[in-house]
């Protein structure tokens, strides 16, 4: 097992649903794409079809292996209620190796190619 930090990422994705970010923290923990998952109470505002807008929503921090993102992505565009969900990668740099080690024993094997 790899687990140099180059190998691990956090995940941010938003919902405005509380059933919905359930569903999504349950399906991604309960299939390995995740270690861990925390959630942040927080008011979004953009523009959606030429109005500014502002909800509430909550951000999940999904903590995983960058090599499980197209994995991550496919599971929360099935479960998503939003028409366009924000869904990004942000690379770890560099992190404490025993959390580093923990998020690799608690994620899908991954094989290099």
């Amino acid at each position: 097992m790899s687990d140099s930090n180059h190998d691990f990422c956090v995940m941010l994705t938003t919902t405005n649903d509380d059933e919905n970010k359930h569903a999504i923290i349950k399906a991604l923990l309960s299939k390995q794409l995740a270690a861990c998952i925390q959630e942040i109470p927080m008011t979004s505002h953009y523009v959606w079809q030429e109005e500014v807008c502002h909800d509430s929503e909550t951000l999940l921090v999904i903590k995983s292996k960058k090599s499980l993102y197209t994995l991550v992505e496919e599971s929360i565009r099935e479960l998503h209620n939003y028409e366009v969900p924000q869904i990004v990668q942000l690379d770890i740099a560099a992190g404490f190796q025993p959390y580093l080690s923990w998020i690799a024993a608690n994620t899908l094997e991954t094989q290099k190619h």
